[in-house]
């Protein structure tokens, strides 16, 4: 057998029980209306709100964790 015809896998990709498990009992989310695509509409637009409260809301503890030195030096 040469090196040609050995199949190469990834570090954590299982072997044939895990792909048999994988393509018999899990199988492709085919009937799923947009799993592959990342869900619904309103489901993106609520997640890039949450995603923008969350970064707002860091912003704010960084500008408060910066200024609370000055107002400690001022007292």
């Amino acid at each position: 057998m040469s090196e040609d015809s050995a199949v190469t896998r990834t570090p954590g990709e299982g072997g044939r029980f895990l792909r048999w498990v994988f393509l018999h009992l899990a199988g492709p989310a085919e009937g799923v209306q947009g799993a592959v695509q990342g869900g619904s509409a309103e489901a993106r637009e609520a997640w890039k709100r949450d995603l923008a409260e969350r970064k707002r809301y860091t912003r704010e503890q960084r500008e408060r964790k910066r200024t609370a030195p000055e107002a400690d030096r001022r007292s």
